[in-house]
């Protein structure tokens, strides 16, 4: 017995890509350097949560969140951590011969303010999930009503149909 081809029409499901295709996607389809043998295909473009749109469109407007979101980017990237493993390296050897009174309160001093942007990340996520929720809550709600109107509406149908033919077969019968 042949097995069925996956990339047949009719099969259930995309077809299989391949590895290349996979790894192009990820670079926007751009080959990486010469002689790069990546596919060049397009990344898909697929349809966003109306919760995500309106929060980017919210943070587009407002300058703080975009100062915020760049702070936060920046602070949780390794260049963050390359730049302050070189900048207190310098100030140890190069600057101050007793570096550790300034250099604690220096570092005291962005821990509490990177902290605070910690914080104001997580509050911000937070109401991002709950408007996500309470979106997908109120559409699910709606679909389930639809849903069960439909049912109803199916049965009645049914019903009606399963009384007509019975009605018929039943003065078909001597």
């Amino acid at each position: 017995m042949a097995k069925p081809d996956p990339g047949a029409e009719g099969s259930d499901g995309p077809p299989p890509q391949p590895e290349q295709a996979r790894h192009a996607a990820g670079t926007g389809g751009q080959a990486t350097g010469p002689g790069d043998d990546r596919l060049t295909a397009q990344p898909e473009s697929r349809p966003q949560h109306p919760v995500v749109l309106a929060q980017q469109a919210q943070r587009a407007e407002d300058l703080q969140l975009r100062i915020a979101d760049w702070i936060t980017a920046f602070a949780g990237s390794m260049r963050f951590v390359y730049l302050h493993v070189a900048l207190f390296t310098i100030w140890m050897l190069f600057i101050e011969s007793k570096p550790w009174p300034t250099l604690t309160l220096v570092v005291s001093l962005e821990a509490i303010f990177l902290s605070t942007f910690v914080m104001i990340g997580q509050n911000r996520q937070a109401d991002f999930q709950q408007a996500k929720a309470d979106h997908d809550f109120n559409e699910q709600e709606l679909e389930l009503k639809t849903n069960t109107e439909l049912t109803r509406q199916i049965h009645t149908l049914t019903a009606e149909l399963h009384n007509r033919l019975l009605g018929k077969s039943a003065r078909q019968q001597p």
